[in-house]
């Protein structure tokens, strides 16, 4: 006989999180309102001595276990001895990695040059009763590598049947390629010609994420309610033997630092699909934003029995779930390369060099898209008024030119020691610079034809592009109408 929901006592053997465990201690609630702290360690075979403190009255299958319940054991008599030495062997077989969780198998399967430091996600997920880990190396130490051995594993000790890992969209083809290549795991790109196709095969109302059990998804795609819909529908509101990756997981996280910022939809729809999943991968190698309200949000999506949101994570629960090496920590045990930054000082440029500026934007962009926009539009702006502020006295300067020219060469011009027709070129000169700097026109021809003792401009073809204000047409009308008096 089993009963539910009473307080259990010292040496009884309870069932929480579909775990065995013996009550060590039980302390009793403060006030009323207060639940039953119970300190417990695990029985099971592949945990044993695992320690756990639960609040009991808020377990939801925390079970007592009496003595009564072997009173149902043998009534439907005894299997034949050749079935049960079979299922004797088959447990035997398992039980060699099932409940051992120091002996592993998938880096023996898997097709990769395996590094030592790249079986600590998977000791650490073998010890959890549920894989809800965050891998957050650091670039370049083979975080899809490490997902990949805990997938295999889990599938291996049969914990695991169906997966589904979001990624970028511009990182799909290279999961289904490493999964594949390194894994001997097959997965389908579920998008809207994968959906297409399945229509087409087995009809217009089959759900799509039922027909693989491992899907490749784009987080763009998350948001959209085409393919969440269905994904929740199959999922229900718990599917064992699942297991959900996310990569790139600092998306979902909020990225402002209030207490309670609005999330966004990328963050709202991994809040309604994680808990649906029984195991919960996560990968990122910048987990933290600096905003602690943000990181506690995103633990919180990883283990919300863990974590919660606007409190800041304690180191023993945050070392239990997170995997978190540099490569400066590596790099004397693993034979990283060293990297040595030089710096290369050059003197002589000016403070408003284009490659000064050129160098600010890259810093802009690389920190943000916003950041670069915004420095953009206040470039845009101070040319623009820069512009407008020189286009007065440039067109004055023009236009005195223009006067000197038409008004005929004295003896104290310059232009006294030029001939005919480098006068001419000079005028002609003097038009297209006009033109470009106030109506950006083209000058699409001009021919010189040659005559006895001179070289006159016989026709100046302008396409004028766009109408300007009459001041500026004016000046145009006066620059044409100067050219047949050379």
């Amino acid at each position: 006989m089993i009963t539910q929901q009473r307080v259990p006592q010292q040496g009884e053997i309870v069932t929480v999180r579909q775990r065995r465990y013996l009550v060590d201690e039980v302390i009793p609630p403060v006030s009323l309102s207060d639940s039953t702290l119970v300190k417990l360690s695990c029985v099971d075979d592949d945990a044993q001595g695992q320690p756990l403190d639960v609040l009991w009255e808020l377990e939801l299958d925390g079970e007592v276990l009496t003595a009564d319940a072997w009173d149902s054991i043998a009534k439907k008599g005894f299997d034949p001895p050749d079935h049960f030495g079979a299922y004797l062997n088959t447990l035997r077989w398992n039980c060699v990695t099932a409940t051992d969780a120091n002996l592993l198998q998938s880096p023996f399967r898997a097709g990769i040059r395996l590094d030592v430091y790249q079986l600590e996600p998977l000791r650490k997920a073998l010890r959890l009763p549920r894989v809800n880990l965050f891998i957050a190396d650091d670039v370049g130490l083979g975080k899809t590598i490490e997902a990949g051995l805990i997938a295999r594993e889990l599938l291996m000790r049969k914990k695991v049947r169906e997966i589904v890992v979001a990624c970028p969209p511009s990182m799909l083809l290279q999961w289904k390629e490493e999964l594949e290549a390194r894994f001997g795991l097959q997965f389908e790109i579920l998008d809207k010609d994968y959906i297409q196709q399945v229509r087409r095969e087995r009809g217009f109302g089959i759900n799509p994420w039922t027909t693989h059990p491992r899907f490749l998804v784009s987080q763009r795609l998350l948001v959209d309610e085409t393919y969440s819909g269905p994904l929740m529908d199959w999922l229900g509101p718990f599917r064992p033997g699942t297991l959900l990756i996310l990569d790139e997981a600092h998306h979902a996280a909020p990225s402002s630092g209030q207490r309670y910022a609005i999330d966004s939809h990328i963050t709202r729809s991994i809040r309604d699909l994680a808990p649906r999943f029984e195991h919960r991968l996560f990968l990122s190698a910048t987990p933290h934003n600096g905003h602690s309200n943000s990181f506690s949000a995103l633990l919180e999506l990883l283990d919300p029995q863990r974590f919660i949101r606007g409190v800041a994570p304690s180191k023993a629960n945050l070392d239990d779930v997170m995997v978190r090496r540099l490569k400066d920590d590596l790099r004397e045990s693993d034979n990283f390369p060293r990297r040595d930054v030089v710096q290369v000082d050059i003197d002589g440029i000016p403070a408003d060099a284009p490659e000064l500026r050129l160098a600010e934007l890259q810093q802009r962009l690389l920190s943000s898209i916003d950041a670069f926009a915004r420095t953009l539009r206040v470039h845009r702006k101070t040319v623009q008024k820069h512009w407008e502020a020189a286009q007065p006295e440039r067109a004055e300067q023009d236009q005195v030119r223009l006067d000197l020219v038409n008004s005929g060469v004295t003896a104290d011009d310059d232009r006294a020691l030029l001939s005919e027709e480098d006068l001419a070129r000079e005028l002609v000169r003097l038009v297209r610079r006009g033109l470009r700097a106030h109506l950006d026109v083209n000058v699409h021809r001009v021919r010189l034809e040659p005559r006895p003792g001179r070289q006159r401009v016989v026709a100046v073809q302008l396409l004028v592009q766009r109408q300007q204000a009459e001041q500026r047409q004016a000046v145009v009308e006066q620059m044409q109408h100067a050219l047949p008096q050379c």
